[in-house]
């Protein structure tokens, strides 16, 4: 298996893509996803863990509020990993994690993960590299683990470029509708983008080989949202599911 180098991977679409003819596209996936979303619950077979993980300003919000546009509410949850609370800190990394996956008929999202074990904390040397290792052992596990109890696991990495992230930041201190999201900190953590790429490199090359992770290039809203409808539609019809039938007494 080739490894991840994101360095060498664009941030932008290939040339030549009509922006009008893709969001058309999308719309479709959208409303196709809603109707897979609702065998999904009905059956109640497999369960749907999406993971997104991105720089600060890559997009991950934004990718929720269209992807799932046509989603029924009942059937999908979105849980927002942060800094870990006092309580959490006492528990074993993936402890906050695991009470949040999917059961059986749900989709479950994640805005940043359990990979946020291995990324920040390393390149703020919270932990030593060891650990870090030993943590690749047991995101590997955790995710074995929920594959084998019909949790489908798709993982994105929306990977804007420095210069894309270092616009948007620079936007929400100018459109009122986006000044809520500024941070200071975040431009403070892009300045150690070399230090996150390669983290971000080791992460994806260690942990679950077998669980490949989408590599979406994310400059560009029209064609991120597009490329993660398509995969996690692809993957949904792929379980051959349907509406379960009246069950005769």
């Amino acid at each position: 298996m080739q490894k991840v180098n994101l360095k060498s991977i664009a941030a932008l679409p290939p040339k030549g893509l009509n922006k009008d003819e893709y969001e058309d596209k999308t719309e479709k996936l959208t409303d196709e996803l809603g109707e897979l979303q609702n065998v999904l619950y009905a059956q109640s077979k497999y369960s749907l863990l999406i993971v997104l993980q991105g720089m600060d300003a890559s997009g991950k919000d934004g990718v929720i509020k269209k992807v799932f546009s046509g989603i029924n509410p009942m059937g999908c949850r979105v849980k927002a990993f942060k800094k870990p609370t006092e309580e959490e800190m006492t528990h074993d990394f993936l402890w906050r994690i695991h009470k949040n996956v999917p059961e059986k008929g749900m989709i479950q999202i994640f805005n940043r993960s359990h990979y946020e074990d291995v990324i920040i904390q390393r390149v703020h040397k919270w932990v030593d590299i060891n650990t870090i290792k030993r943590r690749y052992d047991h995101i590997n596990a955790f995710e074995n683990l929920l594959l084998e109890n019909d949790t489908k696991i798709l993982k994105f990495y929306l990977h804007v470029s420095q210069k894309e992230q270092m616009d948007r930041l620079q936007e929400r201190l100018s459109d009122p509708k986006k000044m809520w999201k500024y941070n200071p900190n975040d431009i403070k953590e892009s300045e150690r983008w070399d230090e996150y790429m390669e983290a971000y490199d080791d992460a994806f090359n260690y942990c679950s080989p077998e669980l490949a992770w989408n590599i979406v290039p994310a400059d560009k809203n029209w064609f991120k949202e597009y490329l993660i409808a398509s995969k996690i539609v692809e993957v949904l019809k792929s379980l051959r599911m349907e509406y379960p039938k009246i069950r005769k007494e």
